[in-house]
C-alpha cells in the first residue's frame, strides 16, 4: 500500500523516499543484500525516525549532539532516535578523538569538562587541543569524554552505505541531496527529459566500486599522498565504462602533473602516454624536450599535429614544431600569414573603483550605441536557447535522475557526434528569415531552467533583442558551429564587450587589455577566428593617464 502523503515541512522526507524508490526501481540488480535491505527496513520505519535520519545524512559529519538535533516537524528527537539505535543505523558508542571531541565541544565547554591542566579562558580552541595532545589522551566515548554533560551524541554507520545510493541516484558524489531541497524551494529549475526506466549512470556493479576506487586514489592525491603509492595502481586501473575511463584519465594527467613539476620526467612521461585527457599529447612533447629527445618530440608533435583534437592542440603543436625545427637546424616551415589585429589605444583616468573593463565601457558607451560587458555569456547563452532541444535530447547515457543542469556526456568526444543531425535541425533555423522567433519562444519557454550555456541573469528580454538585431544570422551560425568543434575550450576567450547599433542593427565586439596585460592564447584563436569570418572585433589597449 502506497505511504499517505507526508506533510510538506517534511519535504525532505519525501525525496529521499522518492530517491530510494527510483534507485530501487533502477538498480534492484545492482544493490547488495545490505543496501537492499536497508531500502526495505528504511520504508517501514516510523516516519519521525526515517526523518531524524534524513536530517543527519543531509549534515555535514557523522556526529551529532542530540541538542543540536532540534526539528519542530520531527518533535522529540529522543524518542525518534530509539528505532534507529535498534537497527544499528546510528550509534551511542563511537570514539571520539581529541580533535573530534573540541570540535563537537562549545569552548566553554570543553574548558568545563575536558581533563586539562592549564583552564585559562583566554585560549584559543587550538591551545586546549594542544594540551590534550600533550597529554595523549585516548579516543574514548563521548560519555566518557564529559560524564557531567548533559547530553547525548548520535553517530552515523550507514554513512558510507547512504554515499553508495546517493552515488546510483546522481551518478555522481559531488551533487547531494540538497539538490532536491533546492529544486523544491524553487531556487533551482531543471528541464524535463524524458528519462527510460533502464537509464542509470552504472550497468554494472563493478562500475560502482571503480568508481569509489578511483575517488579513493583521488582523495588520496589530494591530501598529498607520495605518488608512488598512487600512480601504479592507476595505471592498472581498467574499465570498460567510457565515463570511468575519463576519470581515470583526468586523474592521470593531474598526477602526470605533478610529476613533471617534481622533475620526474620519464614516469610523467609514461603518464601521459597512457591518459586521453586533450592536454596529454603536447606535454609528452614538452617532457621529451626536457629530457633532451628533441627528434622524438619532434616526431610526436609532427605525428600528432597531422589530426590535432582541438585547436588549443593545433596552437600548441605548431608552436613546438617551430621551436624543435630551430633546435634541430630543420628548414622552418612557411608561416600561415597571421591577421593583424584591429587596435585601439586609448588613454582614461584611472577609475575610483570597477574593472579596467567596466571603465572602458562606460567611456564608449552611449544611448543610442549601448555597450554590454558580457564576456563569454552572450553567444553561449544564444547557443544554448538555438540548440536546447538537441542539448536536452533524451538520448541513453545522458541523463538518469531529475537533477542534471545538463547531460552527463557534455565534455566527452562523442558529444557533437551523437547528436550531429539534431544540432543541424536547430542550426538550420538560423538559415530562415523568421528565426528570431525561435529564440524569443526559447527565451520565454526556458526561462529560468538551469543550463550549461545560458545565463538567465545576463541575458535579459532587452540584450536578447538587441542581439538578434543587430548580430547577423551568419555570424551566430559561424560561433555556433565553432563551439561545437570543442565546448570545453571554445567556450571562453571571446571579447569582453559588445557595442549594439540598433539603428544600422550592426555591432561590433571589444576585448579590453589594462597596462602590462596580454592577449591569452585563446583569446587569439577566437580573434583569429573571428577575423576569417568577418566578425567586427577590436583590441582596446589601455593606458591610465596621469595624474
Amino acid at each position: 500500500m502506497q505511504a499517505a502523503p507526508l506533510p510538506t515541512e517534511l519535504y525532505y522526507l519525501s525525496n529521499f523516499r522518492a530517491a530510494l524508490a527510483w534507485i530501487e526501481a533502477r538498480y534492484a540488480d545492482l544493490l547488495t543484500a545490505e543496501e537492499y535491505g536497508f531500502i526495505r527496513n528504511f520504508q517501514a520505519m516510523a516516519w519521525p525516525s526515517q526523518a531524524l535520519l534524513v536530517r543527519m545524512i543531509m549534515r555535514k559529519g557523522c556526529h551529532f549532539r542530540l541538542s543540536k538535533l532540534d526539528y519542530p516537524e520531527i518533535g522529540d528527537s529522543h524518542r525518534a532516535s530509539g528505532e534507529l539505535l535498534d537497527s544499528g543505523w546510528i550509534t551511542e558508542q563511537a570514539l571520539l578523538s581529541r580533535h573530534e571531541i573540541v570540535e563537537l565541544l562549545r569552548k566553554d565547554e570543553v574548558l568545563t569538562h575536558l581533563p586539562l591542566t592549564d583552564r585559562r579562558a583566554t585560549q584559543k580552541k587550538s591551545a586546549l587541543l594542544e594540551q590534550l595532545n600533550d597529554q595523549n589522551q585516548p579516543a574514548k566515548k563521548f560519555s566518557d569524554w564529559c560524564p557531567a554533560l548533559a547530553d547525548r551524541l548520535l553517530s552515523l554507520t550507514v554513512g558510507e552505505l547512504c554515499d553508495r545510493l546517493r552515488l546510483m541516484f546522481f551518478g555522481n558524489l559531488a551533487q547531494d541531496w540538497s539538490e532536491y531541497v533546492l529544486a523544491d524551494l524553487g531556487i533551482y529549475r531543471y528541464e524535463t527529459v524524458d528519462i527510460s526506466p533502464d537509464s542509470r549512470g552504472f550497468q554494472h556493479r563493478q562500475d560502482l566500486e571503480d568508481y569509489l576506487y578511483l575517488r579513493t586514489l583521488r582523495t588520496a592525491v589530494e591530501e598529498g599522498a607520495d605518488l608512488e603509492t598512487v600512480w601504479p595502481p592507476l595505471l592498472a586501473f581498467s574499465s570498460a565504462n567510457a565515463h570511468l575511463c575519463a576519470r581515470q584519465s583526468r586523474l592521470l594527467f593531474q598526477v602526470a602533473q605533478m610529476l613533471e613539476k617534481n622533475g620526474e620526467l620519464q614516469q610523467a612521461l609514461a603518464l601521459y602516454q597512457r591518459s586521453i585527457h586533450a592536454e596529454a599529447r603536447w606535454r609528452q612533447v614538452r617532457v621529451l624536450e626536457h629530457l633532451g629527445r628533441d627528434n622524438e618530440a619532434y616526431e610526436h608533435a609532427l605525428a600528432f599535429s597531422a589530426a590535432p583534437g582541438s585547436d588549443e592542440e593545433r596552437q600548441r603543436l605548431e608552436r613546438a614544431l617551430s621551436r624543435l625545427r630551430r633546435k634541430l637546424d630543420l628548414p622552418p616551415q612557411i608561416a600561415a600569414v597571421s591577421v593583424a589585429e584591429t587596435r585601439i589605444n586609448l588613454q582614461l583616468p584611472r577609475p575610483l573603483h570597477g574593472s579596467v573593463e567596466i571603465a572602458v565601457r562606460d567611456h564608449f558607451h552611449c544611448a543610442n550605441a549601448p555597450v554590454h560587458y558580457l564576456e563569454n555569456t552572450l553567444i553561449c547563452s544564444l547557443f544554448g536557447l538555438l540548440c536546447w532541444d538537441a542539448i536536452f535530447a533524451p538520448l541513453p547515457g545522458a541523463f538518469f535522475h531529475p537533477f542534471h543542469s545538463g547531460p552527463v556526456d557534455l565534455y566527452s568526444p562523442d558529444f557533437y557526434t551523437r547528436r550531429q543531425q539534431l544540432f543541424e535541425q536547430c542550426l538550420l533555423h538560423l538559415e530562415q528569415p523568421d528565426y528570431m522567433p525561435h529564440f524569443r519562444s526559447r527565451y520565454q519557454d526556458k526561462f529560468g531552467l538551469q543550463s550549461p550555456f545560458v545565463f538567465w541573469d545576463m541575458l535579459t528580454e532587452e540584450r536578447l533583442e538587441l542581439a538578434l538585431l543587430c548580430i547577423p544570422a551568419a555570424h551566430l551560425s559561424a560561433c555556433f558551429r565553432r563551439l561545437l568543434r570543442d565546448l570545453k575550450a571554445n567556450r571562453a576567450g571571446m571579447p569582453d564587450l559588445i557595442q549594439f547599433y540598433p539603428d544600422a542593427r550592426r555591432y561590433r565586439m571589444i576585448e579590453v587589455k589594462g597596462p602590462g596585460d596580454r592577449l591569452q592564447d585563446n583569446q587569439k584563436r577566437w580573434l583569429s577566428f573571428a577575423a576569417e569570418q568577418g566578425i567586427p572585433v577590436e583590441v582596446c589597449y589601455v593606458s591610465w593617464l596621469s595624474t
